[in-house]
């Protein structure tokens, strides 16, 4: 008696095939790019612990989170090598009243990054603050005042094809409008504002999405007790899109913090004598520039002669650099997670 076969049954064809293998494919270049990026993020950190942390107390190495960068002096005293940063060359010579000590000299690789680590943090600050006010007020106006038709239809458009230019556009639009026509210089002011704008689209898309995701029964529930348009987005709406809009200022957060061409045109120098807080007036802290961790890692990479101590000063700052990229999205993380748990519907 012959069976009939199962018409469930897998069959093996040649589309069949195909599928597995691209499933297969991608699966693997998923991979690769994953253990590439990993072997990217161990070597930093392998070496950057090396220039961060010390193996006596307090085992972390100070200099390198308290002072400025510098240059370094390398030369034989007694027989034996010493490394020097340049203040304390020039201490040392006068200690041992030495007019002159034959030494050689290698640019950024003393000192500490103190001054980008405030820099890098005070231009994330700044430009996610201003980007956040501009970004939710655009979101709230697109989502619950607007009407549409075909010119917000164009404006969504514009603002989702700006997410796409690259960051060196953005800088040369910072430079052109902020530094040039406003006359703002290079500097904070300059940056934040140009910073800003290159994570608007971001931010304005999901906050939009944010609001759009909150139930129309919370706005239509509050304007049938009588609450204006506005009470019933302040006390309806709002709050229970913020651990949405925290999504889209963790994603400005990682792109402002790792930006270099913005921060070259409008607010970074390579060598500063002073911290943003040491000015004359307080108007002066926001016209003044800054030094910020990315703007660092690419001039001591590529701006000057590499050796084992340039080396050094780059994977120390990388290490420093991720970690504080990891800390300010660790927090925004947390914040978002805890809001969630407190608004529910």
């Amino acid at each position: 008696m012959q069976t009939q076969a199962n018409p469930f049954q897998h069959r093996q064809s040649t589309v069949r095939f195909l599928e597995s293998l691209a499933s297969g494919t991608i699966r693997v270049g998923t991979y690769l790019v994953l253990l590439a990026a990993a072997c990217i993020f161990l070597t930093i950190g392998y070496k950057g612990a090396q220039t961060v942390f010390t193996p006596h107390w307090p085992f972390v190495n100070t200099e390198f989170f308290t002072e400025k960068p510098s240059t370094l002096y390398v030369f034989e005293w007694e027989g034996k090598k010493v490394e020097m940063s340049d203040d304390r060359f020039r201490a040392f010579k006068a200690a041992h009243k030495v007019e002159d000590i034959p030494a050689e000299t290698y640019a950024h690789s003393a000192g500490g990054i103190l001054p980008c680590i405030v820099g890098t943090a005070l231009l994330v600050l700044g430009s996610m603050t201003i980007a956040l006010v501009l970004g939710v007020s655009s979101a709230i106006y697109l989502s619950e005042y607007s009407r549409d038709w075909w010119l917000l239809r164009l404006i969504r458009l514009a603002i989702m094809n700006l997410a796409g230019v690259p960051s060196i556009v953005f800088g040369l639009f910072g430079f052109a409008l902020f530094v040039g026509y406003f006359k703002w210089n290079v500097s904070l002011m300059a940056g934040w504002f140009t910073l800003a704008f290159m994570v608007l689209p971001v931010v304005i898309t999901s906050a939009e999405e944010a609001l759009k995701a909150v139930p129309q029964g919370f706005r239509e529930g509050s304007l049938a007790l009588g609450a204006t348009q506005w009470q019933t987005i302040r006390t309806n709406v709002l709050p229970y899109a913020i651990p949405g809009i925290l999504t889209s200022s963790i994603l400005g957060i990682a792109r402002v913090a790792g930006e270099t061409a913005p921060i070259l045109f409008t607010a970074a120098y390579v060598v500063l004598d002073r911290y943003p807080w040491q000015v004359a007036k307080w108007t002066d802290f926001f016209f003044q520039p800054v030094q910020a961790l990315p703007y660092h890692i690419y001039v001591v990479s590529s701006k000057i002669p590499q050796n084992e101590y340039t080396e050094r000063m780059q994977y120390g700052t990388a290490f420093v650099f991720l970690a504080l990229v990891m800390l300010i999205s660790l927090g925004s993380v947390i914040l978002r997670i805890r809001l969630r748990h407190k608004l529910k519907w």
